[in-house]
């Protein structure tokens, strides 16, 4: 099997490297993540938060005066399957053109149209993870609200409480997309000088007056 490696000499090669590693970091962290809602008042109880988030909790715990019933429900599920979904088909198109880049890399540089799609694919993902992380930063923050109540507004119950303590791997997911973002932005400039666009610019001619 013919394959060429010399792309991976050059930083449109290396780049998709990172752009794989970085787009498996992302959506990871958010479908292995799994923590705990904790509820207290009279007693305590617990319910499990995972992706999509999309959840519904409904908890009862008898006080002397009352019942008191602490709900915690909300649905980010569209903004963190964005994201997810984002990630995963960052990952295939990278896996994708590095295909190209190893087996038909003479076919890439000899047909215009190729370097051109992908230089355009690329601005698709550079403005999808942007869009994607900003909404799931977005979700993260109402997914933060809704399951960190310190205290019931009822007045028989002002001591019930559900809290989620453990966001970090959800921060950390909002970085590495925000991070791709970079990424497949600052790859563009050299995905740009395969293109006849670049080729076509005119050297600035070194005259004087």
């Amino acid at each position: 099997m013919d394959l060429n490696l010399s792309s991976f000499q050059e930083p449109r090669g290396v780049m998709r490297i990172f752009h794989f590693v970085f787009s498996i970091c992302a959506f990871s962290t958010i479908t292995g993540y799994s923590t705990q809602i904790h509820f207290s008042c009279s007693g305590e109880d617990t319910g499990e938060l995972s992706y999509p988030f999309d959840f519904f909790f409904e908890k009862t715990f008898r006080l002397p005066s009352a019942n008191c019933t602490i709900d915690v429900t909300g649905n980010f599920s569209s903004d963190a399957k964005f994201f997810v979904a984002t990630g995963v088909l960052a990952m295939l198109y990278s896996v994708a053109i590095v295909l190209v880049y190893i087996k038909f890399d003479e076919a890439y540089k000899r047909n215009p149209k190729i370097p051109m799609l992908d230089f355009c694919i690329t601005v698709f993902f550079g403005v999808l993870w942007l869009s994607s992380s900003a909404a799931w930063a977005n979700g993260l923050s109402g997914l933060k609200a809704a399951t960190n109540r310190p205290g019931e507004p009822q007045a028989q119950c002002p001591s019930c409480s559900a809290i989620t303590s453990n966001f970090s791997t959800l921060n950390i997911s909002v970085i590495f997309g925000f991070l791709n973002f970079f990424l497949w932005a600052a790859d563009l400039w050299f995905v740009y000088k395969e293109t006849q666009w670049f080729q076509a610019v005119p050297p600035q001619p070194n005259g004087g007056v």
